[in-house]
């Protein structure tokens, strides 16, 4: 025998296959679930500071009591009686029972449960797409997080379940009929409760490209070819017809560029200081990359690099898509990583049932615990409220003001909430500017950042009050220019809005006996009083007054301590922050 006839070869390892994966009847997968819900729930359950909120709660209030959908203008003063459209009536007539059932606590389960039905369903979805292990809810979980920053009450919570309901049924439903009924009727559902409805076309179409790829399919792909164009179709069945259906057109062709509404938050480049913990660029960067290890193994998904190359541009855009970003990203997400997880020889495929949903069950609280404790509202119900004007709408309730008012937008909402349908209370302009004519938001934003526009505004309109917001006070503003001016008095100011009257307008007489001598609502004149404050003890004296007045007048002062912390120092009175 040979030196090399004799010698012994070892055959090669063979590959150890993963375990498998743990199933749903488990009690170590039913334990994951159970904290995945309590993750959900816990994310959507910060306290809601979205003042928007408060005008579709009126839309619904008012569909209540007249019986029908209002086709006219009733929040604005200048334009009541003028043809309106709101596409997201639907959600506002949906919203308000719970509301008048459990007010906040009905608001709070609103969000609940729309979040968890979204959720539910993109878990769903990725079951049907072949994910099977515990470690999927940790995507769905992440993904939930990372909408999270859109979940305050608003028409979106509605269309997320739309959403996450069209990939549902292109998946998860086998029979053709009904597939392609529940499409139709969640069109239509859809382009009555909010402007994203087109979302719902174009998920079909990637869908249809997907199956026209193989011959045996090219059928099926014609026919959700024709129920895509026929879901176009119902979005004009709306109380709005075709204005209502192409809203989100206007916004993309022409609005976009509108220097009013360019400066609406949401329209907005991604802030990604506000996303550095809730998971967005992990998901951004994540998914392209499980999407190619997977691709790597089992080949090339057309589905799901369509999907995942628009929605990431949409997502890139501006804000307001990283919700539905998301909500589409997170069942091919729980797939992928399922998949690469399973495909590993050693470590966490290879634990056991125990080990991977305890794992599971533990690294999802954690991967959620920063950006709840870190978040810019707080956990719980009752509604933050510290951006509204609520104690300017009890000082105007309690000295009977009335008149013309112009009106920073976004607190339209909340007026409207105090004072509809009472039409002399009523704001110049509500939470869609988009409604209000666009010379008139070129002379509103003139007005809100010159003296010349103003007074042309003024002008023409001849205000009776003028009431601003504070929250986020800005380096200068109006505020500042109404501090000099002597035919306008701040009768009232905290830190979410200062309140001016005409001195010889409707309220001349509440502006007399009101008025603060000194003190101001704008960010200049303010930083001004501190320093000459710490100068001259009679002029802090007098602010001191003023101040003790201002703080009876709201519990929101703080903005305001800085002042008070200057004047006490000049007079020798002992001062502590509350």
């Amino acid at each position: 025998m040979s030196r090399r006839s004799s010698r012994i070869v070892a055959a090669p390892p063979r590959p150890t296959a993963p375990a498998a994966p743990v199933p749903l009847t488990h009690p170590a997968h039913a334990l994951a679930i159970l904290v995945a819900v309590a993750c959900v729930i816990v994310s959507v359950s910060f306290r809601m500071y979205d003042l928007d909120v408060w005008q579709h709660l009126v839309f619904g209030k008012a569909m209540a009591m007249l019986g029908e959908v209002p086709r006219t203008q009733l929040w604005t003063w200048p334009d009541r009686g003028a043809p309106i459209a709101n596409p997201s009536w639907g959600f506002s007539w949906a919203v308000w029972p719970f509301w008048s059932w459990g007010g906040a606590w009905g608001l709070a389960l609103w969000r609940v449960l729309t979040t968890l039905v979204t959720f539910v369903l993109a878990y769903l979805t990725a079951r049907r797409l072949g994910a099977r292990g515990v470690v999927t809810l940790l995507a769905i979980v992440v993904c939930a997080l990372v909408a999270r920053s859109r979940s305050q009450v608003r028409p979106e919570t509605l269309a997320a379940v739309w959403l996450a309901l069209v990939p549902f049924l292109l998946h998860g439903v086998r029979r053709p009929l009904v597939r392609d009924v529940g499409l139709l009727v969640v069109a239509l559902a859809w382009a009555n409760s909010h402007v994203s409805w087109w979302l719902g076309p174009l998920l079909v179409v990637l869908h249809a490209l997907a199956l026209a790829r193989s011959r045996e399919r090219r059928g099926d792909a014609t026919r959700l070819a024709l129920v895509a164009l026929a879901m176009v179709a119902l979005a004009a069945l709306n109380p709005f017809g075709l204005e209502g259906m192409l809203r989100p057109f206007r916004f993309a062709v022409t609005w976009r560029h509108d220097a009013f509404l360019a400066g609406i938050s949401e329209l907005q480049p991604i802030d990604w200081a506000s996303h550095v913990a809730d998971g967005l660029p992990l998901v951004l960067l994540g998914w392209p990359l499980l999407a190619l290890a997977r691709m790597r193994r089992q080949g090339f998904d057309v589905e799901e690099t369509l999907v995942c190359v628009l929605f990431t541009a949409l997502a890139l855009q501006g804000s307001r898509f990283v919700a539905p970003y998301a909500i589409v990203a997170a069942p091919w997400c729980a797939r992928d990583l399922d998949a690469w997880m399973a495909d590993r020889r050693t470590g966490f495929a290879r634990a056991s049932a125990w080990t991977q949903g305890l794992v599971v069950a533990l690294v999802m609280p954690l991967a959620c615990a920063w950006e709840w404790t870190h978040f810019e509202g707080r956990l719980g119900v009752t509604p933050d409220l510290r951006r509204a004007p609520v104690a300017a709408c009890d000082f105007m309730q309690a000295h009977d003001v009335r008149g013309r008012m112009l009106n920073d937008f976004f607190l339209g909402g909340y007026l409207l909430w105090r004072f509809w349908p009472d039409s002399t209370r009523a704001p110049y302009m509500d939470i869609h500017p988009e409604d209000t004519p666009a010379p008139r938001r070129e002379a509103v934003l003139a007005a809100f950042t010159s003296r010349r526009g103003f007074e042309a505004l003024d002008a023409r309109e001849r205000f009776d009050q003028v009431l601003l917001s504070r929250s986020p006070l800005p380096r200068a503003g109006l505020a500042d220019l109404l501090d000099r001016e002597r035919d306008w008095a701040l009768v009232h100011v905290d830190d979410a809005t200062a309140l001016y009257l005409r001195r010889d307008g409707s309220c001349a007489a509440v502006a007399d006996s009101f008025a603060y001598p000194v003190l101001p609502g704008g960010a200049l004149a303010l930083a001004e009083l501190r320093t000459a404050c710490a100068q001259d003890t009679a002029l802090a004296r007098q602010v001191w007054g003023e101040l003790e007045r201002q703080r009876a007048s709201s519990r929101a002062h703080a903005r305001f301590d800085d002042l008070r912390a200057v004047c006490a120092t000049s007079l020798g009175i002992p001062f502590v922050r509350e």
